[in-house]
């Protein structure tokens, strides 16, 4: 269960297939959709930040983007056949370290204010709700934003 940083060459359809795989339970629950339609695997592969994969062929990724004062942790994502195994912690604890290694107090993410079994996840590995945002069109938030000091 040791993580790693894909390279070219790398099967980014595949990655990007477990991404979908793992964030479908929210289709139909989540309004507006994901962002995810508009998403490729290029994406993936010319993303500008980090991102880390455990497993070969993948059953869990994150995407790093570094912030002004957090390291935001996008697309944390875990196979559903491979859930509940402690991927999702190995994975935090790694941008815990990089966020350490780049410099960074904080770790950030949002998640879909429908999703509240996500939000007890992250309250449970120590994240705390720090705000909300709104998606254009809309009046009311739309995601929570979840930060964890290190």
């Amino acid at each position: 269960m040791t993580p790693f940083q894909p390279k070219d060459p790398y099967d980014w359809d595949a990655l990007f297939a477990l991404i979908k795989r793992a964030f479908a339970g929210m289709e139909g629950r989540i309004d507006p959709p994901s962002s995810l339609h508009k998403m490729t695997a290029q994406d993936l592969a010319t993303h500008s930040g980090e991102i880390w994969v455990i497993g070969q062929p993948a059953r869990a990724c994150m995407v790093l983007t570094p912030k002004p004062n957090a390291l935001h942790l996008g697309r944390l994502s875990v196979d559903p056949m491979w859930q509940r195994k402690g991927y999702a912690h190995v994975l935090i604890d790694l941008a815990e370290t990089r966020a350490r290694a780049l410099g960074l107090p904080a770790l950030e993410l949002q998640s879909r204010i429908e999703l509240v079994e996500n939000h007890a996840i992250f309250f449970a590995l120590g994240f705390k709700q720090h705000g909300s945002t709104s998606h254009p069109g809309f009046a009311g938030p739309t995601s929570l934003v979840f930060t964890k000091t290190l």
